[in-house]
């Protein structure tokens, strides 16, 4: 079921299939709801999956505010309540979506399951920058010029096939429909929301900190952190912090670049259908 509702007054695209518990699916910047395409009917006989875009991302509508680690929270529980599933339920956050992911089952600890953070956003001493508006502006401006030059429609889908490549294992193809392609990434819109996102990217990562210091994780929720180091021992070290600051559970996902759900999509799945063994544990020790 492909669907668009409204949260906070923006038109989101959704897809909703299978059937059982609730597992949210949020890729990272300026990524659409088909780079899950591979994960989706490893879940459906088992989770009813919902798939959105963020505002200027896939289909969804411009942003009517810049984002925020709170809002992108209050948005996913927006999404279930538009959707009338309550919850609770798993978020899986790809890239800065683990920021959004982390804030979700901190603000609202009674409707999460669990969160898996695949390959996530990691900043341990981020700062919000100065000059919030102006930024915002600048980012608006930006997208405004580059869509009165045609860059979106001349370069759009290029970029993001050519993005996806060095974000694989083995520099791997693209597998998403030209046609889908074209139709989000030929556009300003996509444009303009991956600009306004990577604009506040710091300020968001900021916020998740703060975040942390006011607003537990809730203990009888497991944490999953799936990583791909691609040779970095940094990226893997830094992972593995974030695993242990979250109680998290952590696995190395190799061979796979940055875009997991396409060079590994068994495993992004199988840490969610996991996370009900992990549950029974808990209450086992309970």
């Amino acid at each position: 079921m492909s669907v668009f509702v409204r949260i906070g007054g923006v038109a989101h695209h959704v897809v909703v299939e299978g059937s059982g518990p609730v597992c949210v699916l949020s890729a990272g910047l300026a990524m659409s709801w088909f780079d899950w395409d591979p994960v989706v009917p490893l879940l459906t006989p088992h989770r009813t999956v919902v798939r959105f875009d963020r505002p200027g991302h896939g289909l969804s509508a411009p942003a009517a505010v810049p984002p925020s680690a709170t809002g992108e929270a209050h948005r996913i529980a927006g999404l279930l309540d538009a959707l009338g599933l309550p919850g609770p339920a798993t978020v899986v956050g790809h890239s800065i979506a683990g920021f959004h992911a982390e804030a979700f089952a901190r603000l609202h600890p009674d409707r999460t399951a669990g969160i898996v953070l695949v390959d996530s956003s990691v900043e341990e001493h981020a700062r919000t920058p100065a000059a919030p508006v102006l930024r915002t502006a600048a980012a608006h401006g930006l997208g405004t010029l580059l869509g009165a030059v045609g860059a979106p429609a001349a370069a759009g889908p290029a970029v993001r096939r050519a993005t996806v490549r060095m974000s694989r294992a083995r520099r791997g193809a693209d597998p998403a429909p030209a046609a889908l392609v074209r139709r989000v990434y030929a556009t300003s819109r996509a444009l303009r929301g991956a600009l306004l996102e990577n604009t506040h990217y710091r300020a968001v990562a900021a916020e998740l900190l703060t975040l942390r210091g006011r607003f537990p994780l809730p203990p009888d929720r497991p944490v999953t952190v799936l990583a791909a180091p691609d040779g970095s021992a940094r990226w893997a070290g830094r992972q593995r912090a974030l695993a242990r600051a979250l109680g998290a559970r952590y696995e190395a996902v190799e061979p796979s670049g940055h875009l997991v759900m396409l060079d590994r999509p068994e495993a992004v799945a199988r840490a969610v259908l996991e996370q009900d063994q992990d549950r029974g544990r808990d209450q086992d020790v309970a």
